[in-house]
């Protein structure tokens, strides 16, 4: 009787482990999800992850900075948050007309070195 019981947990705890997974994936690729020009829907790259990440800090926004973590692998978006960060400070270097080094310790107040 006992074996019945256990198989009975057993079946039904891992039919709602699938359904919940299911759902929560689903619920993941429509959040994360972004219609282009076309219509067709596409998941963020992890350069649009990392745009939207650094601005929602910089705007100190809670809810876009975990949307934004939400659609890439935590790697990806360490990558794309580098790769902004080069772009912006060899933008801003050469917008100063000083050498990326320099902006980046004033940037940070840091004494000139």
């Amino acid at each position: 009787m006992l074996d019945r019981v256990r198989k009975a947990w057993s079946t039904w705890h891992k039919r709602a482990a699938r359904r919940e997974e299911r759902r929560r994936d689903e619920a993941q690729a429509a959040h994360a999800s972004r219609p282009t020009a076309s219509g067709a829907r596409r998941a963020p790259n992890l350069f649009e992850a990392a745009a939207a990440y650094v601005a929602a800090c910089a705007e100190d926004d809670q809810e876009r900075v975990d949307e934004a973590v939400s659609w890439v692998d935590p790697n990806a978006l360490a990558f794309g948050v580098n790769e902004l960060a080069c772009r912006a400070l060899v933008a801003l270097a050469r917008e100063r007309d000083e050498s990326p080094r320099t902006v980046a310790r004033s940037l940070l107040n840091l004494p000139a070195g």
